[in-house]
């Protein structure tokens, strides 16, 4: 089981990544993050998908869909951005967000990667 500096350090190692956060969906803070830059702020990146999470949370149980969201997938013209809600129970109400460069990044491959980061990660 990997503690969070650890499972950071490893979704790094995923091809094309700019930048890693784990994220508390209900204060929309980030208990830790690795990478980005001045203009690339990811605390600002988590606030902001801790309320796409909310809006598909509530799209959900409007629409009576059971089940949990396992990613979320933003494409932009040069970046995708993949949130990673955390299954375990004690990673309840948490997930990675992983801002990638599309242009190094493999995507099939970097959702199996962060899917691994997420089971390994020990909260």
């Amino acid at each position: 089981m990997a503690n969070v500096d650890i499972a950071l350090k490893e979704a790094m190692m995923i091809e094309g990544a700019i930048g890693v956060a784990l994220v508390d969906v209900n204060s929309g803070m980030a208990l830790g993050t690795l990478g980005g830059d001045r203009e690339f702020d990811l605390a600002v990146a988590a606030a902001g998908n801790t309320d796409l999470v909310r809006a598909k949370l509530r799209t959900m149980e409007m629409l009576g869909l059971a089940g949990t969201i396992e990613d979320i997938l933003t494409t932009l013209t040069t970046q995708y951005h993949l949130v990673r809600t955390l299954t375990s129970q004690s990673g309840a109400g948490l997930f990675l967000y992983l801002a990638l460069d599309r242009r190094r990044a493999n995507l099939a491959l970097a959702r199996r990667q962060l899917h691994q980061v997420e089971t390994s990660l020990d909260i």
